[in-house]
């Protein structure tokens, strides 16, 4: 059975020791599979797994002669195998082997990733149940609209990470492949059943087709996945602030004893980590870009690719790994004001309930467009002048011909906007 290595840190993955672990599993692999042909003898593969081993600081020893990298890795390995390691590689290219591991562990990075997404969205999912039923003003163009909970405003958070999760898992599936079929992709050295035998060891399907590479529109797929998700993680992170900002102050991240929040204020509590989401997710869309700039290489392959993904695997991985934990914690222990909620919903006066006066008069047989002037007008004095818009409202000679004071009365409350919240959540199973 291939060696596999489930890693708690999303960094070890991209250790040079686990890249060159992994590339050394492939070469296992393709001579196990070998000696399952009958390509070369069974006690060589058997010789070779038992010997077969490598150092990272001899393997730059001999990459500062060689200026290649997998030939420097195969000559620090032959080093321990002695005699048999004229078997190891045997029909292979270098990106039979690197861009096979690269794809192990880029599905190893994904595992890890899904398992972050599908802890914070318990944590999401938890908290809008707590707040299921608190109101808070829903906002659009950033100007107070009509009434919400705040419960909806996390499970709207929490349908998105669904996504984000169907599409890391489709992101997975889309580098689980691996590929032994030589310099130009056309098997010209090596037998077609080695990679089915290779693929099948290695949890990976054989792609249908190469050149000398895996085509790296896989590769721009799964950056460009993590860019989506960055991009959700920032949304997230960039309410929290807003919500935190000091006339609105609805939430805040969790400022614990001891923390300070500026060098110079002593009253200051900042929403440091949410920022820290914020400007990391501008890094991983950056990354996407140069994932998509791989997918164009000369003829067959060159090699402008390699060091993009050098940089860029690593990064988007890590930086999304840290994201998502980072803003699981800030949701986990997210502070929350309801009383300043309903305070908010209630600065305008009332404005809010301007949509329900305005359908309220129109089933009364009144044009929508006269209804929505008359509702207008009021509230246009409300923010121009100051006047209470209820009592004008209730004053207005056009709008009194259709409503009573019941009736409007009726209209100024923020229960009926709420109605169908259970419902909304039955759709969640919450």
């Amino acid at each position: 059975m291939i060696e596999r290595y489930t890693l708690p840190e999303m960094g070890k993955i991209w250790s040079l020791e686990n890249e060159w672990r992994t590339i050394l599993n492939v070469e296992l692999a393709a001579c196990d599979a070998m000696a399952e042909l009958g390509e070369i003898p069974a006690a060589a593969a058997q010789n070779i797994r038992a010997k077969a081993n490598f150092t990272v600081e001899r393997i730059k020893e001999i990459e500062a002669v060689t200026d290649h990298d997998i030939i420097a890795f195969l000559t620090c390995v032959a080093e321990y195998v002695g005699e048999d390691s004229k078997y190891i590689h045997k029909g292979l290219t270098s990106s039979d082997v690197k861009d096979t591991a690269y794809c192990l562990m880029m599905k190893q990075a994904a595992e890890i990733i899904l398992d972050d997404l599908k802890k914070f969205n318990e944590v999401l999912r938890r908290r809008a149940v707590e707040f299921k039923h608190t109101p808070c003003i829903g906002r659009t163009h950033g100007i107070h609209a009509e009434p919400m909970t705040f419960g909806l405003k996390l499970l709207l958070w929490s349908a998105e990470i669904e996504r984000d999760i169907e599409r890391v898992e489709h992101a997975k599936k889309i580098v689980s492949v691996g590929k032994l079929s030589g310099a130009v992709g056309t098997y010209s050295n090596i037998n077609p059943k080695i990679e089915k035998l290779v693929c099948k060891k290695l949890e990976l399907e054989p792609v249908k087709l190469a050149t000398q590479v895996i085509q790296r529109d896989r590769h721009a797929e799964f950056v460009t996945t993590l860019a989506i998700v960055s991009s959700t993680l920032e949304k997230i992170a960039t309410e929290i602030r807003n919500l935190q900002r000091t006339d609105i102050r609805e939430a805040e991240e969790y400022f614990q004893p001891g923390q300070k929040g500026s060098s110079a204020m002593p009253h200051k509590r900042n929403p440091i980590n949410c920022e820290r989401v914020a400007g990391m997710a501008r890094l991983v869309r950056g990354n996407a870009v140069a994932a998509m700039e791989d997918i164009t290489l000369w003829h067959e392959r060159d090699i402008s690719h390699s060091s993009v993904e050098r940089v860029i695997l690593p990064d988007a991985t890590i930086n999304v790994d840290y994201c998502t934990k980072k803003i699981t914690k800030i949701i986990d222990k997210l502070l929350v004001y309801p009383e300043k909620m309903l305070h908010n919903l209630n600065r305008t006066g009332g404005l809010i309930y301007s949509q329900r006066i305005m359908l309220a008069v129109v089933s009364k047989g009144v044009l929508r467009e006269d209804a929505y002037k008359w509702v207008q007008r009021n509230a246009m004095k409300r923010w121009l002048e100051g006047e209470d818009f209820r009592t004008n409202i209730e004053n207005d000679e056009d709008i009194k011909k259709y409503l009573s004071k019941e009736e409007i009365d009726e209209c100024f409350n923020y229960e009926w906007f709420l109605r169908n919240v259970d419902m909304i959540f039955e759709r969640f199973g919450l």
